[in-house]
């Protein structure tokens, strides 16, 4: 079985993939303050919650933007499964053209961009990836990155408004009725979500004028289904794609 860890500025998820789908998966917040030792109590909790052994990991494989936290949850996962898990970088790419790979892309935009490329082999596309930051990564039908995009995310904007602002409330976001809001949290609501949403279809529009083609989008991370429905320009909604390219860059290697 295969245990995929994705480290996050935000969250760290971590999923289970049997070799025909993913059968658990498990967040938790990235705190840098915390001992591997910490981690570990935490992530074999959680493996066993979920009705699995640590024996019936045989592979795994991480993926972090966290610098911080790569050596704790290397070593989390080498002691808990007694094997040596896979480190994601621009070399294990499959699939992309890697003189392509900007030397500064993340680890989380690869791997959006290596399943992204797999979905969607003979177009280009867009990844859009609703995180702590808004990224939209654009990879070409020949395996090429030609770059990204990236805004602060809507949880983000929302609580720096909340931490900045003295009367501005903190919200959940979700749906606005309306674009004139008769409140702050309808203000807000409405700033956030349609803002957001005509920022996204923004970037498409200009991503399609600048490279000349069409592109099919894919929607992946958190508060991707909520706005979803604003945007209308998604061809896929995947929650799991950033875990589906880790696993895809796995496999390549066993």
């Amino acid at each position: 079985m295969l245990l995929v860890v994705d480290i996050g500025n935000t969250n760290v998820v971590m999923a289970m993939h049997d070799g025909t789908a993913w059968v658990a998966d498990w967040r938790i917040y990235s705190d840098q303050k915390k001992t591997s030792d910490e981690y570990f109590v935490i992530v074999e909790r959680m493996v066993s919650h979920g009705g699995f052994f640590p024996s019936d990991i045989d592979r795994a494989v991480i993926c972090s933007v966290v610098p911080n936290l790569t050596r704790s949850f290397h070593k989390v996962v080498k002691t808990l499964s007694g094997i040596e898990p896979m480190m994601v970088s621009h070399d294990t790419a499959v699939g992309l053209n890697h003189d392509s790979i900007p030397a500064e892309l993340g680890f989380d935009l690869l791997a959006n961009a290596v399943a992204g490329h797999r979905m969607f082999p003979d177009e280009t596309c867009v990844i859009l990836d609703f995180g702590t930051a808004l990224t939209l990564t654009t990879v070409s039908d020949k395996g090429d990155i030609l770059g990204a995009a990236i805004a602060p995310g809507l949880v983000t904007a929302v609580n720096s408004l909340f931490h900045n602002t003295a009367q501005i409330p903190q919200v959940q976001l979700k749906l606005p009725e309306r674009a004139v809001g008769r409140d702050s949290d309808e203000a807000i609501r409405s700033g956030i979500m349609f803002g957001y949403a005509g920022l996204v279809k923004e970037l498409i529009s200009r991503t399609e004028q600048e490279l000349g083609v069409a592109v099919k989008v894919v929607a992946t991370g958190g508060l991707s289904r909520t706005i979803a429905p604003l945007i209308g320009r998604i061809d896929r909604l995947e929650p799991l794609h950033t875990l589906e390219g880790l696993r895809i860059m796995a496999n390549a290697k066993s």
